[in-house]
């Protein structure tokens, strides 16, 4: 299910934005079969409705997460983050290793090897760099066929009355929608993670171990902290 989609340039046959929006509507409608499985299991068809059971409601969370939400990411909820791009790709990297399908909106210079190395089933990933001037249409799109969606905002402050629209069909549709980038009032959730510190490694070459300060990055320590009705304590890992 691999896709790159640049809906901020109009193709040469004059396909406007409705009709650009349309045929992502379509290209997720005819996988929807594929797409969904991960949560409505394997012999559901494809009329089946999309609304996530009580035994599956929640998102498998990267062990940094653990702390702060024990019991995982409750589908339908909408989250917004800030800090570290690492929590995003850990979160991305954890639903599609688990067999769940996530969407990548708005963040054109996000690095996938980066989410590879962490583990991430790429085969599993719709990338869409530029969606245009409107990337919460495209994300919401997108809801009709993800387990997880991530949404840049570029700098975009988005109105409650539309937050409220999004959400309600992030519960309907039982997507988790990961927000940054920008202004997204009235959700349940906040995720911040900062860099607490570094872990080096010693030159194979040579057999030295690691020195305090010295030596290549093997891994960084990130202090979560969340906030929201869906919240647990910090966490640091």
């Amino acid at each position: 299910m691999t896709a790159a989609v640049d809906l901020g340039q109009r193709h040469s046959s004059g396909e406007n934005r409705a009709d650009q929006l349309e045929r992502l509507r379509r290209q997720m409608a005819a996988v929807s079969g594929k797409v969904g499985a991960g949560r409505r299991g394997a012999g559901s068809s494809a009329t089946t409705t999309l609304v996530a059971p009580a035994a599956d409601s929640v998102l498998p969370v990267p062990s940094l997460l653990a702390g702060v939400l024990p019991a995982g990411l409750p589908r339908g909820t909408v989250a917004v983050l800030s800090g570290a791009r690492s929590l995003m790709l850990s979160m991305v990297a954890t639903v599609t290793a688990a067999g769940g399908n996530a969407a990548i909106v708005g963040q054109p210079d996000l690095g996938l090897l980066a989410a590879s190395e962490m583990g991430a089933d790429l085969s599993r990933l719709a990338v869409i760099p530029d969606p245009g001037n409107d990337p919460v249409e495209v994300a919401t799109v997108l809801m009709d066929g993800m387990d997880l969606v991530v949404l840049g905002l570029g700098g975009r402050s988005v109105p409650p009355a539309r937050t409220r629209v999004v959400l309600a069909r992030a519960r309907h549709r039982g997507c988790a929608l990961l927000v940054s980038g920008g202004t997204w009032q009235g959700t349940a959730l906040q995720l911040d993670a900062r860099v607490s510190g570094y872990e080096t490694v010693g030159d194979k070459t040579t057999g030295c171990g690691a020195i305090s300060g010295f030596g290549r990055i093997g891994a960084v320590r990130l202090e979560v902290r969340a906030a929201g009705r869906a919240a647990g304590r910090t966490r640091a890992g």
